[in-house]
């Protein structure tokens, strides 16, 4: 496995909560964790854990309660709103399993308007999605098609798409295939791993062991706290011993 040393992302004593009537409940506790660039890192963990509200956290997409979030060397916490957006426009890409694209648009024009955000000649932006939309196996035939003429697979794969219009430095995923069948599944996972293997970091949250696999740093969290790390090989194919390895480690978590 290719050693990963420069840390993208990192966070110090960060705390995240929510108030409930008089009771401020914590989600994430005192979390020092490290994000290393061209990772896939991956983040499971029970129901109530702390996974998604993380992500957001490390996205920008929420502000931490208390504590320091760094986006290199850059304490992102102190940004300004506009700040943040344009953090979040220029340096995240984000694939849900809700892909949220606007059914009056095609797949094309879902992809423009995000890139037209940050790079204002058209030209250069309809090329690189054209480039997109044929690494994740889209013809010009389906991205001209609207969200509610194509299957959910494909509307992920656009999704993606979006997501990586701008180049961003973090791809975030929140559960991608929660909502797909397994074959549509493997096929996201696999766009998402060739993107990977060309630099792309990929953050990604999951209950699922076969998206699990495809990391090569899974992170378990229990009770808003990083309770275990498995180490993997970068990821080639599903080897016995990978999931062998990976369902012990669950298992210790108590998943």
């Amino acid at each position: 496995m290719e050693k990963r040393s420069d840390i993208i992302i990192h966070t110090k004593k960060m705390c995240k909560g929510y108030a409930n009537g008089e009771i401020h409940q914590y989600v994430i506790k005192n979390m020092d964790i490290q994000i290393y660039n061209r990772d896939f890192t991956v983040f499971m963990g029970p129901s109530g854990s702390g996974k998604s509200t993380l992500l957001h956290v490390l996205s920008g997409m929420d502000k931490a309660g208390m504590g320091e979030v760094y986006f290199g060397n850059t304490d992102f916490t102190k940004y300004s709103e506009k700040q943040m957006t344009q953090f979040r426009r220029e340096s995240c890409g984000f694939v849900f399993q809700q892909t949220y694209l606007i059914n009056s648009m095609s797949l094309m024009d879902n992809v423009l308007i995000s890139g037209l955000l940050i790079e204002k000649n058209k030209k250069k932006v309809v090329e690189r999605g054209k480039k997109l939309f044929h690494d994740v196996g889209l013809t010009e035939k389906e991205w001209s098609k609207y969200p509610t003429q194509v299957s959910g697979g494909q509307i992920v794969r656009a999704g993606i798409v979006r997501a990586l219009i701008n180049n961003p430095k973090i791809v975030f995923a929140d559960e991608p295939t929660g909502a797909l069948d397994s074959v549509s599944g493997r096929a996201v996972l696999d766009i998402l791993t060739s993107f990977n293997r060309a630099g792309q970091t990929i953050i990604m949250v999951t209950h699922d062991l076969t998206s699990a696999l495809r990391g090569n740093r899974i992170l378990y969290l229990k009770d808003g706290r990083i309770s275990g790390e498995c180490i993997l090989e970068d990821y080639k194919d599903e080897t016995e011993g990978r999931r062998d390895k990976v369902i012990c480690f669950l298992e210790e978590m108590g998943w």
